[in-house]
């Protein structure tokens, strides 16, 4: 006895598998955290560079103010050619001799704690002397330059000789001195934002 199959019996269609899915390959890189290990260091890259920064800003204006002080404190050649007969000079130098002060005092404060790793103030408070110290400084500085100028510009019209010479080199370095404190004074106030009293 033979049995047919049905022709129009049909056959179970089997489905292929499923297919993997396509895993693109992790750049570890562009994956890291924010606040991995490269962050950290990047942070004390910068502190680092703002340490050094400030230390070298404060240092150029201490020379400045230096020289702003001993031109104009050696300035007196007799007679109206003295720099204590006028009192524009006399602020100029009494300014001078404060920022010579306090430069110095920041640098030696500065070089004691990159020697010996050990800051002679709290953190928060040398932060805030910095700020306030750059910025009252500079501002003092460049108001003595600015009111010796226009006595300078005076006198050299009527005749240009070695005093009128030595103001203005004094008022220059004066200026020089304010330029270096204002940019000191801007580290300070990014270190004070970030609250990275460094």
């Amino acid at each position: 006895m033979t049995t047919t199959e049905d022709p129009k019996a049909t056959k179970p269609v089997l489905s292929p598998p499923p297919a993997t899915p396509v895993v693109p390959p992790v750049d570890v890189e562009r994956q890291a955290p924010a606040f991995g290990v490269s962050s950290i260091v990047r942070r004390w890259r910068r502190e680092d560079l703002l340490k050094k920064g400030s230390l070298v800003l404060r240092a150029v204006g201490l020379l400045f103010s230096v020289l702003s002080f001993i031109i104009m404190a050696s300035n007196r050649h007799g007679d109206w050619k003295n720099f204590d007969k006028y009192e524009e000079y006399r602020y100029l130098l009494c300014i001078a001799l404060l920022a010579t002060i306090y430069t110095a005092a920041q640098v030696i404060r500065q070089m004691h704690q990159f020697s010996s790793g050990k800051a002679m103030f709290s953190q928060h408070t040398s932060s805030l002397v910095d700020f306030f110290g750059d910025q009252v400084v500079a501002y003092l500085l460049i108001s003595a330059a600015s009111t010796a100028v226009p006595l300078t510009n005076r006198m050299r019209e009527g005749s240009d000789n070695i005093f009128t010479d030595s103001t203005a080199a004094s008022i220059s370095m004066a200026f020089f001195a304010f330029v270096t404190l204002a940019l000191s004074a801007m580290i300070s106030g990014f270190k004070l934002a970030n609250k990275n009293y460094i």
